[in-house]
């Protein structure tokens, strides 16, 4: 018997990363998750000065051959981002909508959609959008929410419907970037929320326990 078709999954980078940063990031899920899923890496459309980089190790340093980039900005003439604030707007965010849709079209089809951090609300975002019937997202047969949180200060209603598509939702218990209570909030808004835990902070894990956990999730949705 053939071996199953690996699953195609379009990521999408938290903020203050890179494209190439974020691959690295994911090298060792992406071992994980090998002959099972290609991961199909993506970072926003606004670059970011390198000195916004942080230096903890939770994030990492920056790499100088990429300009770290983001999704949108939570400051009306700054190009920062603060997950917790509650902004007046999500400026950039129509181009970071407008960059995910061309990855969709272009470089697709995928099977499923992962997100980290910035990247985990605007997979939540894509899918809400998507359910309400814009054709620029249809609907994934799963996603991945790592560190997510519901976005604030969107201009239409998000996540005010539940999402009816299967979703794993990993998070850290020493998060300090995103609070775990965040993702657990984002997790109510997926009836059929699976989630994984972890004792770390601010990071995509892919330890043994958890390896098989994202293995356990995918499974389901390999075609044999």
């Amino acid at each position: 018997m053939a071996a199953p078709r690996p699953l195609r999954v379009l990521c999408l980078a938290g903020f203050r990363q890179s494209e190439r940063g974020f691959r690295e990031k994911t090298g060792a899920l992406r071992k994980a998750l090998r002959g099972r899923a290609e991961l199909v890496c993506l970072s926003g459309p606004h670059p970011l000065p390198l000195a916004l980089m942080p230096s903890s190790p939770s994030v990492g340093p920056c790499i100088p051959e990429e300009q770290p980039r983001g999704w949108w900005f939570s400051e009306p003439e700054a190009d920062v981002f603060l997950a917790l604030d509650e902004p007046t707007e999500c400026r950039g965010l129509e181009e970071a909508l407008t960059t995910v849709a061309r990855a969709l079209s272009e470089l697709g089809p995928f099977d499923g959609l992962l997100g980290f951090s910035q990247g985990a609300a605007l997979v939540a975002h894509v899918c809400a959008l998507g359910q309400a019937g814009d054709p620029r997202f249809p609907l994934p047969r799963f996603i991945i929410l790592v560190s997510g949180f519901c976005p604030r200060g969107l201009k239409e209603p998000s996540l005010q419907s539940p999402l009816s598509l299967p979703s794993l939702h990993v998070f850290g218990d020493s998060d300090r970037v995103i609070p775990s209570q965040e993702s657990v909030q984002l997790a109510s808004r997926f009836p059929e929320a699976i989630t994984l835990t972890h004792s770390g902070g601010h990071f995509i894990p892919a330890a043994a326990s958890q390896r098989q956990a994202y293995l356990k999730f995918l499974d389901q949705f390999l075609e044999r």
